[in-house]
């Protein structure tokens, strides 16, 4: 039977047992407790520039907090990056407030920093209001141009929440992705950089700013002996088993980085002589993706083939691939949100295919995925 290649897989370090197993030992299995404590300090040690950070639930949990932190209430705007999974936008409804769309531009496929600007202006002229925040996304870990976007939220007074799920371990001019705006989120879902089995992470600027969050992670509980309620709180912490496994697979964070830059690295070589066939690159060295997933981008007429006859053809193949993401003005849910577009992330989803780029692949693995597209008939 043909062995099956997942699009990108967990890998574990070895180390997540013995975390876990302490947990069990001290009966420390409910949320809260000193994996929490501890993965929260190895996560600080390793993206540096003096932030704090809070372990979650989920990466949406720490979108909907920085949210919260920012203000951002009922009849508020937020600008969103379109070209993104919904996570990113889905938050800013659980407020009350509406997302306003901003297409991508072709360099890094993330927010495009002309048309930001002239959302901002445009919103200010259509509402009499700046919207509250600016969500740009580093899209399959590829850094967005942050000194444009952080001038021009400077500018107009926004606070910037980068969403930077799917970057952990990129870096923009040797600043880790996540560092630049008022706050930053990370995901640990089964896919990412590392897994907590689900979870995510909420940088923040400040130690006050921390237990800011933790406060309202915690069903926003005040200092009383009983249990005392002024303000709406969530059940959003991340529990101490799921942190075990996280401190565990820090261990291997540096090496899961260098296995998916191989990847992509053995991927641009085997398809280099590809027609039709383009595999996403960093603009320059500014740039230092970890390249969560390699995408490629099939141009029908020069391939003789489209992304979907080749999804199908991988699929035939026990391989999994992905479509790029369908970008969010595009989503019936989202049909009435403000949106301003230019067509680069539309051009991407109809032609974009994200290949298997896992840790867990093996060269062989690479080599077989690049030799359905070789010799695709």
């Amino acid at each position: 039977m043909t062995k099956k290649i997942w699009l990108s897989l967990a890998h574990m370090s070895g180390r997540e047992q013995d975390f876990i197993k302490e947990a069990f030992d001290t009966n420390w299995v409910v949320p809260l407790g000193p994996n929490v404590n501890g993965f929260e300090a190895d996560l600080e040690k390793y993206i540096g520039q003096d932030k704090h950070i809070v372990a979650l639930s989920a990466g949406t949990a720490a979108l909907h907090l920085a949210l919260v932190m920012l203000g951002v209430k009922a009849g508020d705007e937020v600008i969103c990056q379109s070209f993104t999974f919904a996570a990113s936008a889905n938050p800013i409804t659980y407020l009350g407030a509406t997302p306003v769309f901003v297409d991508s531009e072709c360099d890094t496929w993330n927010m495009d920093p002309e048309l930001l600007e002239k959302a901002i202006v445009d919103r200010k002229a259509q509402t009499g209001k700046y919207p509250k925040a600016i969500i740009p996304v580093h899209l399959y870990g590829m850094p967005a141009k942050m000194d444009e976007i952080m001038a021009i939220a400077n500018r107009y007074g926004i606070p910037v929440l980068e969403d930077a799920a799917e970057a952990q371990g990129s870096k923009y001019k040797g600043q880790h992705c996540g560092t630049f705006g008022e706050y930053g989120v990370l995901s640990f879902n089964g896919n990412k950089m590392i897994t907590t089995s689900g979870g995510g992470a909420l940088i923040t600027p400040t130690q006050e700013a921390k237990q800011r969050a933790m406060f309202y992670a915690t069903q926003a509980r005040e200092n009383a002996p009983h249990y005392q309620h002024e303000e709406i709180g969530y059940n959003y912490r991340m529990s101490n088993i799921c942190a075990g496994i996280g401190r565990g697979q820090m261990y291997v964070l540096d090496e899961h980085v260098a296995r998916r830059r191989q990847i992509h690295t053995l991927y641009t070589e085997l398809l280099k002589d590809v027609d039709g066939v383009t595999i996403m690159q960093r603009p320059s060295d500014e740039y230092d993706s970890n390249y969560w997933l390699t995408c490629i981008i099939v141009d029908p007429e020069k391939a003789g083939f489209t992304r979907e006859d080749l999804r199908l053809k991988m699929d035939e193949e026990q391989i999994e691939t992905r479509p790029l993401w369908k970008p969010m003005h595009l989503q019936p849910v989202f049909a009435d949100a403000p949106m301003y577009v230019n067509g680069v992330s539309e051009a991407l989803f109809n032609n974009g295919l994200c290949l298997p780029s896992g840790p867990m692949c093996t060269d062989e693995d690479i080599i077989r995925v690049a030799k359905v597209i070789i010799n695709y008939k």
